[in-house]
């Protein structure tokens, strides 16, 4: 058997475990004997994710092709100053439970929310912001999973050697079909399963990646000989400035709770056990995580020091380090990284679609007006259409895939963080308000983002979000209070 075969198999028997969880999880949904009770099954897994459950799909949820490839790439270039930056993101977990959780969980059962925008609509009072909430995000999520299906499609390339379309078919269609079949339930999961296996797969790599290197300290003294700037805090004749340790902190700080994806599991937890639980394990899980990849790619460097380009970083270290049967194992963890953040967004987009707009406005919110089996149907078969949508726009893969996924996010985060935020803790956040922050966010980040005016290390998302929350105040002035 060829090594690429043999690697080749265990990616195989991982994602067909994937499949057969969401067909599992597709029996459960079918149990709901009325429409109601089957959207908040499919979309929300009828709120009954317990601590662990919660903390994994969190985590897995907010990390991505980037967690796993992308970030670890770039610690390999720079150093460790890409280390020290990256566990910016270790309260991720910690502040979007913290924050939104418990509010958020209650004020969304009371208004039989099932979706992020329903949680808006019904608290501004208003379908324009609804509308608006929607189409953002399915513009932007649309963007971030062909960026992901594009990067597991060349990861699976990269290690197999295999075709890149073999890659995306078997890559795409799995996700697309256990989301599709299975639902939020699926998708929870999944992510719980793919958490574990990223976990596991980041510490064996950075094991392998010091014991290749004779030790920490051999390691350390590797790095400084190829370059003195690895082991600072500023990386390579300053790589890492301080502006852009700032827009960090808004970016994956402060922002995230402004990414849909990783809110809306606020909304599905059981009590508040689960709650509390999910906040300790989540943190610990993605702090430990965080560090053990980004670390492997600095100190890759010391084992590997001349890759031309840092994203081949991970799978270099993995293909050299590990047998190519254990390779293919823990290749597992870098495409579970990609699809639990591709299965949420897929999840969320489908419901903008089905809940937000075609059960809201054109079946009026009455959801009893569809037959059971018809609204099954449609909600398979609309996740299953933009999964496809987000396939075919990946079998022509652009070259700036990563400014397309950073765009994406920083584009919910401008659309979403005030309204969400500001709508949860302030009585007086009315319509006008929320409006006039997804307009003037959006718009100010997508100018800079294209324009691209000096500033200094400072990413869009830092004016973009003061810009969003001064319009937010401002046009708040101009309407009419609509307390939560």
């Amino acid at each position: 058997m060829t090594a690429a075969a043999s690697t080749l198999i265990p990616i195989v028997l991982y994602l067909a475990l994937s499949f057969a969880v969401a067909l599992w999880a597709g029996r459960r949904s079918r149990k709901h004997e009325n429409a109601s009770g089957f959207l908040e099954e499919y979309f929300l897994g009828s709120r009954s994710m317990g601590g662990f459950v919660l903390a994994m799909t969190v985590v897995a949820s907010y990390t991505s092709a980037s967690s796993f490839i992308g970030g670890p790439g770039v610690a390999y270039t720079v150093g460790l100053s890409w280390v020290l930056l990256a566990m910016i993101q270790m309260p991720t977990v910690f502040l979007t439970i913290g924050v939104l959780g418990k509010r958020f969980a209650m004020e969304a059962r009371a208004m039989n929310a099932v979706t992020i925008t329903d949680y808006l609509r019904v608290r501004y009072g208003s379908d324009a912001v609804a509308i608006l909430c929607s189409l953002a995000l399915l513009v932007f999520f649309v963007a971030a999973m062909t960026a992901q299906f594009i990067g597991g499609a060349r990861l699976f390339q990269a290690i197999t050697g295999y075709p890149y379309e073999a890659g995306l078919a078997l890559f795409g269609i799995t996700v697309i079909a256990y989301t599709a079949l299975g639902g939020f339930r699926a998708v929870v999961l999944t992510d719980a399963m793919q958490g574990i296996v990223m976990t596991v797969a980041a510490v064996v790599v950075l094991l392998a990646v010091v014991q290749a290197g004779g030790g920490m300290e051999a390691c350390m003294s590797r790095l400084k000989a190829i370059d003195p700037g690895l082991i600072t805090p500023t990386g390579p004749k300053d790589a890492v400035p301080q502006p852009m340790i700032l827009s960090f902190w808004v970016l994956v700080g402060l922002g995230v709770l402004g990414l849909p994806q990783t809110s809306q599991r606020c909304m599905g937890y059981k009590d508040s056990r689960a709650m509390h639980s999910a906040m300790i394990m989540g943190t610990v899980i993605i702090g430990f995580l965080l560090l053990s990849v980004h670390l492997a790619g600095a100190l890759g460097r010391a084992v590997i020091p001349d890759l031309a380009v840092g994203d081949m970083a991970m799978p270099s270290l993995i293909l050299e380090l590990l047998p190519p049967f254990w390779a293919g194992v823990f290749i597992a963890g870098p495409l579970a990284a990609i699809m639990s953040t591709v299965d949420s967004m897929l999840l969320l987009a489908s419901a903008a679609i089905i809940k937000d707009l075609y059960v809201q406005y054109i079946l009026k919110g009455d959801s009893s007006r569809m037959p059971l089996q018809r609204i099954k149907r449609f909600s398979l078969g609309c996740t299953a259409a933009i999964g496809a949508i987000v396939f075919v726009a990946a079998l022509e893969p652009p070259d700036l895939l990563v400014w397309i996924n950073l765009f994406a996010f920083g584009g919910l985060e401008a659309t979403f963080l005030w309204p969400l935020l500001l709508g949860l803790y302030w009585r007086n956040a009315n319509a006008a308000g929320a409006l006039s922050s997804i307009l003037v966010g959006v718009a100010c980040f997508f100018a800079l983002s294209v324009l691209k005016p000096p500033m200094h290390g400072i990413h869009a998302i830092v004016p973009s979000t003061l810009a969003a929350l001064l319009a937010f105040l401002l046009g708040n002035r101009l309407g009419t209070s609509r307390p939560a």
